[in-house]
């Protein structure tokens, strides 16, 4: 059996792309390898790129965060069919998502927000895991996730909720030790009893991280070194379910890779001394769909207080414990929002600074909350929500910035350009004139009445110098021919002609638009950049449109 198709097996740790170029070039000796499945959905780019690479040579398990199987609001029909297709491409050893919930009726809420332990949930989750599991063809696992908060209306502990969902819908738990850690502390809880409570057969994999130490209570945040108390719980939970494949999990601050693989070779010195670990999920029960009207009210009040403070009154009734503890999940919704736009537009965030920002990034996430669990899509309407922005109008060339960088977001999650190289062989001139272009999916067009593109590459390392003048007219073509995005700038004429082509026009009507710009343009110089570059990726003839072909 290849390496890459065995099952997981002892120490593996959390995939990120700050350590991609460093795993593809040593290939280390670790068991296998997770990676977040939102960061793949589209399977395309550099990021896809890696991890067909890793899986050629390591077990790969899909770790999702998006699902959100305890939201009353149910999930996105479409997310799931995204994700039952990167299952099917990569066929991981493991597949697992968290017992949390994150949607309300008309927004995504983007966390991991803690699900109150009743029996109406308990029979709302088991069904949207017996969902999960019949598209995705296979058991899934479930994580326990670190909580700041609990509600009055709990009937069961987490590790009883577990077991008895596995029970139900034939899933398995994956145990994070991180996670029972903060809650023990966090809650006054046993985390010794949670292991009990969990049948030694129901645990699939077990999850390692840190965690940071505040006055007030413990924070999972993955930023640490996995802490000597969780090593000893870790101890506790081997004897207990067995050398279960164990991940090291770091998202934040991260170390150079020789960090993580320390982490990892230290579980499996500790696991070495454990029993082999048997795997025994349960046979599904036939599960009670019914809806749960109660549970919605809690999550509708939950979702409510993160966007007003007002509300937190009508929460406190719902919660026990501390419930300024509360405030961790507001601050975390305001830190997802950043994060997401940091992540879109970089140029942005310098040209403004990160208190500005940072503060645009909470204005703009109240006015447009994300609708979709993969925050990838989150930042769409931000250029043109910058145009209204009142602060930001002092600097009117802002939103054009902005709509350049999100051009530059999604030529990166745009899916590769298939088959041969176009060519014009063939074709006569008569056909060319009525032919239509098939353009590169990365291709995105972008014009300004400012220097945008300049301003763009004025803050790429070693990029040039800043603009001299920011009123100067941007025509560029944004593209992903294979890894890495460029904007290149173009003339008025060329962009006249691409765009055109882009609304659906024939090659004609694109260069009589390019001739309307400039009289010399130079049709053979720009038809070969066009197809050898693969700005062009394809010519349907007349013919071919009129027969489907």
């Amino acid at each position: 059996m290849a390496a890459a198709d065995r099952p997981a097996h002892g120490a593996g740790i959390g995939l990120r792309a700050p350590h991609y170029r460093a795993f593809l070039d040593r290939k280390p000796g670790v068991g296998w390898v997770e990676v977040h499945t939102e960061n793949f959905l589209v399977r395309a780019g550099w990021d896809w790129h890696v991890l067909r690479a890793v899986r050629c040579d390591y077990p790969v398990s899909l770790h999702g965060v998006g699902l959100g199987l305890g939201s009353v609001h149910g999930f996105s029909d479409g997310h799931l069919d995204r994700v039952a297709a990167l299952v099917r491409a990569i066929e991981p050893a493991l597949v697992s998502e968290h017992l949390s919930w994150g949607a309300l009726r008309d927004r995504q809420l983007n966390d991991l927000l803690p699900v109150q332990l009743d029996q109406a949930a308990l029979g709302l989750v088991a069904a949207r895991v017996q969902r999960v599991q019949e598209r995705l063809g296979r058991a899934i696992l479930v994580e326990n996730v670190s909580t700041y908060v609990r509600f009055a209306g709990d009937a069961m502990s987490e590790a009883e909720f577990l077991a008895e969902l596995a029970r139900r819908t034939g899933c398995g738990v994956l145990l994070d030790v991180n996670n029972l850690y903060v809650n023990a502390h966090n809650h006054g809880e046993d985390p010794h009893a949670a292991i009990a409570a969990l049948p030694p057969g129901a645990v699939g994999e077990i999850h390692l991280g840190g965690h940071l130490v505040t006055d007030d209570c413990l924070i999972d945040h993955h930023g640490a070194a996995v802490a000597p108390p969780v090593w000893d719980l870790y101890r506790a939970a081997l004897a207990r379910f067995g050398a279960v494949p164990t991940l090291v999990e770091w998202d934040t601050d991260l170390p150079a890779l020789d960090v993580l693989l320390d982490e990892a070779a230290r579980a499996d010195r500790i696991a070495a001394e454990a029993r082999p670990a048997v795997f025994l999920p349960a046979v599904a029960a036939p599960i009670d769909r019914a809806p749960a009207p109660g549970l919605d009210a809690v999550q509708q009040a939950f979702g409510a207080a993160l966007f007003e403070r007002t509300r937190d009154a009508a929460l406190a009734p719902l919660l026990k414990g501390d419930p300024r503890r509360f405030g961790i999940y507001r601050g975390n919704l305001a830190a997802h929002w950043s994060r997401a736009l940091s992540s879109a537009y970089p140029v942005l965030r310098r040209l403004v600074g990160d208190d500005f920002f940072d503060a645009l990034a909470g204005v703009y996430g109240r006015a447009h909350p994300a609708l979709d669990p993969d925050l990838n899509r989150f930042g769409a309407a931000l250029p043109a929500f910058l145009a209204g922005f009142a602060p930001a109008a002092g600097h009117p060339y802002l939103p054009d910035v902005a709509r350049l960088e999100w051009a530059v977001h999604e030529a990166w999650f745009a899916p590769d350009a298939d088959g041969p190289p176009a060519t014009l062989a063939g074709l006569a001139p008569d056909a060319f004139e009525t032919a239509r272009a098939v353009l590169h999916p990365a291709l995105r067009l972008h014009a300004s009445p400012w220097a945008t593109a300049a301003l763009w590459h004025a803050h790429q390392d070693g990029g040039p110098d800043f603009p001299d003048a920011l009123r100067a007219a941007t025509h560029a073509l944004v593209l992903r021919p294979r890894f890495d995005v460029r904007v290149d700038a173009v003339g008025a004429a060329d962009y006249a002609a691409l765009a055109c082509l882009a609304r659906g026009g024939t090659f004609g009507a694109a260069l009589d638009a390019a001739f309307d710009v400039d009289g010399d343009f130079d049709v053979a110089a720009h038809l070969r950049r066009w197809l050898e570059g693969r700005i062009v990726t394809a010519i349907v003839t007349e013919t071919e449109r009129e027969g489907g072909g």
